[in-house]
């Protein structure tokens, strides 16, 4: 590693391989496919067997094959299988040739050289003949003559390690020189020190120390490891435009590397690409292989993790996402509700004719303040209601705002103000008719607090309720905005958003819009009470059908609301729900208590005039007509009383379709809106 070299694999060639072995080893190799530089260090007939075995894997051209000096320049393992080998890097020692061993070797013959044992058997092969009767080669060969002579008679070239040979035993004798001038300096022949017992260790120490010139002129020396220098031929086996295959010397070392151009199986001079894993890309983290630092995997970084380093994924802060490579993190994108938006558009556009149409009724009651319709419907009262029911329209506005401290002070402060205002007058009024009938039941005195100015201080006084709550909510908790990253945190980072929205948690909102719901569900009881009363009385009967569809609203608005916390579009759903809830119940208001009202006053005029008044004592006849009907229904036998409950609820159900039958029948919607159209 660090000489820049991995090994991916570390292989052994079995001494004696079974059948399949070699194939089994090509596959092994397989397994990491871009680590392609194959060292071998193995005979000629293994080096052939796995070359034969990545031939019959297909693998021809796969391999770059670098070889020991026992391949150097040998043929016997690349013949019949030249394309796999081709582009082969070997390696041999620079050699050189020794003369003096030429001439002594060339003039040794079967008389000068008894001494070895050998030499006869050389003869006979070397010559391809037989040595008399006694001869070692079998067959009817030639008789040697003894004359014969190396390189006259037969091929001779010297061996390429005679050079090593000699300079080994030059080596050793050296060193016994050396040994022996330090133990028997002065000493002929062996003295006693070095005759009784030789120390290995010592002798090796000179030998290392040993210093000459060598057979071949080159300096014979050994490092501190016992080696000598290094000095190699290096090889490629190639194959030329002649399809011929050969080796070509490319470089050497001596010390130092030397190189010339090489050639490769596509006739491209750069070097081809050997890793045991490719470099792994922008956002992916390297998973090492255990014991093997140069080969990974290569795993992406996931979710909201970027790469860190080399070797790690970290994940990104709350508010940050990975970048498009994840290679670091970058702010996640702000959103907010835009007026643009189709989830925004609705609302306002339900709004602005609901101010409109508000306005338009203020206009008309100002202007026909003194008229016996306006003055009969409580003036104090209605101009209270109108502006309830204005500021719900408004509030939608708020709501769409882009949030700021500003913002998010209003949206506290008239979030629930409009409601209470509207239910506060209703409630107070729907209040004032049970007050009366039930003391009309009891005698013919007027209850208290039944005038107009009474009726405003009441109002006035269940609205303060309201805003001293508000203020309460002010000083422990000032207002304030806040981005929520975890509405939007989708599982794809790049979808992620940041909702920038004021800090109003959901049990602030109910509770902001409890105490107006209170109001609204107490004055629908007190409708239900009073919806008994004479036809024409204080309009009860419109304030209890706007009371039952208001409640409808608001049942539909609570699971929706609640029901949609979880969604990736929640603060959109909340929003528009919220708002069209407020505008339905302000049209709910409007449609059923004003527009009647102002139909008359603008279209039929005639109908605009004073009315019989009713004295309390006709109240108190009218309602204990009501208390003997009661009454009348008690005093009859148990299953009586239940027809007569059943006949109650069905002619409860009856006048309440009657109720929507008179008003679309005398109100008609489509002639409002056509005279509204021709007065603009």
């Amino acid at each position: 590693a660090e000489s820049g070299v991995c090994i991916a694999q570390s292989l052994k060639i079995p001494r004696e391989p079974r059948p399949g072995e070699f194939d089994k080893i090509i596959r092994r190799l397989l397994e990491t496919s871009n680590a392609r530089a194959i060292i071998m260090f193995a005979n000629e007939d293994d080096i052939r067997r796995v070359l034969d075995a990545a031939k019959r894997n297909n693998q021809t051209g796969h391999f770059l094959w670098v070889g020991s000096d026992s391949w150097g320049s040998k043929i016997s393992p690349v013949i019949g299988q030249e394309r796999v080998a081709e582009g082969a890097i070997t390696i041999l020692p620079k050699r050189a040739s020794v003369d003096a061993f030429d001439r002594y070797f060339r003039s040794r013959s079967l008389s000068n050289n008894r001494r070895n044992v050998w030499f006869a058997e050389f003869w006979e092969e070397n010559f391809n003949c037989k040595l008399g009767m006694h001869g070692k080669r079998p067959g009817s060969l030639k008789k040697c003559t003894g004359l014969e002579k190396v390189g006259r008679d037969s091929s001779y070239e010297q061996e390429g390690k005679v050079q090593f040979v000699m300079d080994a035993v030059y080596a050793m004798a050296h060193a016994l020189h050396r040994m022996h001038r330090e133990l028997c300096f002065g000493y002929p022949g062996l003295c006693p020190r070095m005759a009784s017992n030789i120390d290995g260790k010592e002798l090796l120490s000179h030998i290392r120390a040993v210093s000459f010139n060598g057979s071949a002129g080159t300096p014979v020396v050994f490092n501190e490891n016992g080696d000598a220098p290094g000095r190699y031929d290096i090889f490629q086996y190639q194959i030329t435009n002649r399809s011929t295959a050969e080796y070509r010397v490319i470089g050497s070392w001596t010390n130092k590397l030397h190189l010339k151009a090489m050639r490769w199986r596509t006739g491209d001079p750069s070097l081809p690409a050997s890793v045991c894993s490719i470099p792994c890309r922008a956002g992916e983290r390297k998973k090492v292989v255990k014991g093997v630092p140069c080969c990974w995997h290569c795993e992406r970084c996931e979710g909201y993790h970027y790469q860190a380093s080399e070797f790690t994924c970290e994940l990104c802060p709350y508010e940050m996402r990975p970048d498009s490579n994840r290679t670091g993190c970058v702010p996640i994108p702000i959103i907010k509700l835009e007026w643009h938006s189709p989830w925004a558009i609705f609302p306002v556009f339900i709004s602005m004719l609901g101010i409109i149409a508000t306005s338009f009724v203020i206009v008309t009651f100002v202007r026909y303040n003194d008229t016996p319709i306006v003055r009969a419907s409580g003036r104090e009262m209605s101009y209270v209601l109108l502006t309830g029911i204005f500021l719900c329209y408004a509030i939608t506005f708020l709501m769409i705002a882009t949030p700021d401290v500003g913002v998010c002070s209003f949206r506290r402060i008239f979030l629930g103000l409009g409601m209470c205002f509207s239910y506060a007058a209703l409630l107070t009024k729907t209040n004032r008719i049970h007050r009366i009938f039930e003391q009309g039941k009891k005698s013919v005195t007027a209850p208290r607090f039944i005038s107009p100015a009474s009726q405003l201080v009441i109002t006035f006084s269940l609205i303060s309720v309201q805003l001293l709550g508000v203020f309460v909510w002010f000083a422990v908790d000032p207002p304030h905005t806040v981005v929520d990253y975890g509405e939007q945190r989708t599982q794809d980072p790049m979808s992620a958003r940041g909702v920038l929205k004021c800090d109003i948690s959901d049990l602030s909102l109910i509770c902001s819009l409890g105490y107006s719901i209170l109001l609204m569900v107490t004055c629908t009881v007190y409708a239900i009470k009073t919806r008994g009363v004479p036809e024409t009385f204080n309009e009860a009967k419109p304030i209890g059908f706007t009371m039952y569809t208001t409640c409808i609203i608001w049942l539909a608005f609570i699971p929706i609301f609640f029901g949609t916390s979880q969604s990736a579009e929640r603060m959109y759903i909340q929003t528009t729900t919220l708002t069209i809830s407020l505008s339905l119940s302000a049209s709910v208001s409007l449609g059923m208590l004003y527009m009647p009202k102002v139909y008359i006053i603008l279209f039929h005029p005639e109908q605009n005039v004073p009315k019989r008044k009713r004295s309390f004592k006709a109240i108190v006849t009218a309602a204990t007509m009501s208390g003997k009907l009661t009454q009348k229904g008690g005093d009859r036998p148990n299953g009586e009383v239940k027809t007569e409950l059943c006949e109650r609820s069905s002619l409860f159900i009856y006048e309440m379709v009657q109720l929507l039958h008179h008003l679309f029948k005398c109100f008609s919607l489509q002639k409002l809106i056509i005279s509204m159209c021709s007065q603009v």
